[in-house]
């Protein structure tokens, strides 16, 4: 099997022997606050994209402890150490095994992407500046360069992945470098923005958060309509109620920003004074208008999923069914909005013979499309559900991989 950039990689080789690349990447062995040599192939390195390489991308990359000869090839998702909660002594974090990690049965590049959020970082004032369709094409970018530097891994299956936010950003990638052989995977993605944020009221009610008074009064003075609303309409704006989910992520601060960690994951100094689990300048919230750092130019992915439609193309859309973030009925409305035929109806799925969740599957020529939901699942679900995540992933992967051996 040929994975989609191997055309162009060949037509860019030369070009890029004549070069001098700013890339670099080292093998970790060991890390901070783990007992031991690491017990699976972790690398890290950057990854020079834009003009002149001046926005020098971090990657973690971690080999699958399958086969990753054959295993697929997915651009990024969750890893396989986990940070160790209840320590009496906070500056001294522990990090245990994942059990569930995808990394079990695939190959993972974890990117730093946008520039500005983890330990990516830029050379510039101007190259610091980033947007949505600037993330794609650095994503691109990303890919077709690490491949050059990673070549035994061409022939493996590219799955393109990510959460939340990116589902704005993933199709449009999947679109730009699709010659037939890709698939992509998004969880709890935003999608389009009108859809997804006003789907929050709805799950606000069905989840027995606001009560049938708030509800009821909202939907007849909104009209159904949630957000980005007439100012002047203050019946609707006096009757809506909002409840937000929000996590603290104190670990991994604390872990990142140790000399030693850096140390070992092989940072260049003097680039991330400080690494931060959210970075707020370029954090999407709902109604942010463009800041210096950040440009979200990009409304609505549909178009690009609609693209897709035409191809030979798998997807995989996974929900967890508690996430407020981008609810569940969001995610089923611009579903539907793609005119699918249904494969499979809506049926519930098991791990160890207890309900995970429920899927149907959808089909349109040769393009598939797989939605999934992860019961009691919140946004961050393969940190709420791990077993449950890496069961639906590892499936739905395998089961790719095994039609091609075929």
């Amino acid at each position: 099997m040929r994975i989609p950039l191997i055309v162009l990689l060949l037509l860019f080789i030369l070009q890029f022997h004549m070069l001098q690349l700013s890339h670099s990447k080292s093998i970790v062995g060991k890390l901070p606050g783990f007992s031991g040599q690491l017990p699976f192939a972790l690398q890290t390195g950057y990854i020079g994209v834009g003009e002149n390489e001046e926005v020098q991308l971090f990657y973690y990359f971690v080999k699958s402890e399958r086969n990753p000869q054959r295993d697929p090839l997915l651009l990024y998702l969750t890893g396989p150490l986990n940070f160790k909660y209840g320590n009496a002594n906070r500056s001294e974090v522990k990090l245990e095994l994942n059990p569930y990690s995808w990394t079990k049965t695939a190959n993972i590049i974890f990117i730093d992407l946008p520039v500005g959020t983890g330990f990516s970082y830029a050379k510039t004032s101007k190259s610091s500046r980033s947007s949505d369709s600037l993330v794609v094409t650095h994503a691109y970018d990303f890919i077709r360069k690490w491949l050059l530097d990673h070549p035994t891994f061409l022939s493996n299956p590219l799955y393109i992945t990510g959460i939340s936010y990116m589902g704005i950003i993933i199709p449009n990638v999947v679109s730009r470098i699709y010659d037939g052989n890709d698939g992509f995977l998004i969880v709890n993605p935003l999608t389009d923005k009108f859809i997804d944020f006003n789907s929050r009221v709805e799950f606000a009610y069905r989840s027995a958060l606001i009560d049938d008074e708030i509800y009821e009064s909202a939907k007849e003075n909104c009209g159904g309509k949630y957000v980005y609303l007439d100012p002047n309409n203050t019946m609707c704006l006096n009757s809506l109620q909002r409840v937000n989910e929000e996590s603290i992520y104190l670990y991994s601060n604390i872990w990142a920003n140790t000399k030693a960690v850096r140390q070992a994951l092989h940072i260049h100094e003097g680039t991330v004074d400080n690494w931060l689990f959210t970075n707020m300048s370029i954090r999407a919230l709902y109604g942010k208008n463009d800041t210096i750092y950040y440009s979200y130019n990009i409304f609505s992915s549909l178009a690009s999923h609609k693209q897709l439609l035409t191809k030979n193309c798998r997807a995989l859309i996974i929900n967890g069914d508690h996430d407020m973030t981008f609810p569940y009925m969001g995610t089923r409305q611009w579903i539907d909005l793609l005119d699918l035929k249904t494969k499979i109806s809506w049926k519930p799925w098991f791990v160890r013979t207890q309900v995970a969740g429920y899927f149907k599957t959808y089909s349109k020529a040769k393009y598939s499309l797989k939605y999934a939901t992860i019961k009691d699942g919140g946004h961050a679900v393969a940190l709420y559900k791990p077993e449950e995540s890496m069961m639906m992933v590892e499936t739905w992967l395998d089961s790719h991989t095994n039609s091609i051996k075929s």
